[in-house]
């Protein structure tokens, strides 16, 4: 039986129009194409798991509970479009906190790795930053950096500061791929995938299969009420040692 594979998406500004320091769930706005592009990488039977440095939490702008509710916003959104996330990874720390956790460093990933078993040679990691491809090609993998005029045209930003690791990065930044958005992403993919089966006559709806998503009442959020969240869609991971 073939290996899971994975797309490992970077947050703010990938999936999230990235503004500054994002603790209220009203103001979640998807990057365009973020939704549309996540449901085509899902029909291709691919899982989608977020890697995310929040130093929001350090900084003390807001709390874990908070990111826990603009998460869960996220997550119950995407379902009604029919994405699910089989999970999101956190880094709460700062630039200067000398984690092992905060992309560049490969922690996150390192803890997705041992919880879904899969061949990090074979995901495809994106992201908006330089840190996001230098995390991508630390395991080999395929790398999407998204340039997207939403994030150029708005308020941008929210990481700050960087350590000199993350300054380092951005001189290095060499991705596979520049993108426009998580549509351009999946058609990319999709070639890739479809090429490597080529040979094989298997066709794109045979080796596609329609997620089943449970859907999260955004009412239930509304009113303060626990959703009823999957267990990878409640649990956010945060890998802090």
């Amino acid at each position: 039986m073939p290996q899971p594979r994975y797309v490992l998406l970077d947050r703010d500004g990938t999936i999230n129009i990235d503004c500054h320091y994002l603790s209220n769930p009203d103001d979640l706005r998807f990057c365009p194409g973020a939704v549309m592009g996540m449901r085509k990488l899902r029909l291709m039977g691919l899982g989608l798991i977020v890697i995310t440095n929040q130093s929001g939490i350090s900084r003390g702008y807001f709390d874990r509970a908070t990111l826990d509710r603009v998460h869960a916003r996220m997550i119950a959104q995407l379902a009604t479009e029919g994405v699910e996330v089989d999970g999101i990874y956190v880094c709460p720390h700062g630039p200067d906190d000398n984690c092992c956790c905060r992309k560049p460093r490969t922690g996150l990933v390192e803890q997705a790795i041992r919880d879904f078993q899969f061949a990090p040679h074979d995901t495809f990691v994106v992201g908006d930053k330089p840190t996001d491809i230098a995390v991508g090609q630390a395991f080999g993998a395929t790398t999407f950096l998204v340039e997207n005029k939403a994030n150029r045209n708005g308020k941008g930003g929210s990481n700050g500061q960087g350590s000199e690791e993350e300054l380092a990065a951005s001189l290095l930044c060499q991705p596979d791929y520049k993108v426009e958005d998580l549509i351009e992403v999946a058609e990319i993919i999709q070639r890739r995938i479809c090429g490597h089966y080529a040979g094989l006559h298997i066709t794109h709806t045979s080796m596609c299969e329609t997620p089943t998503t449970e859907v999260v009442e955004d009412s239930a959020i509304e009113t303060g009420q626990q959703p009823n969240l999957r267990r990878s869609e409640k649990t956010v991971h945060e890998h802090a040692e």
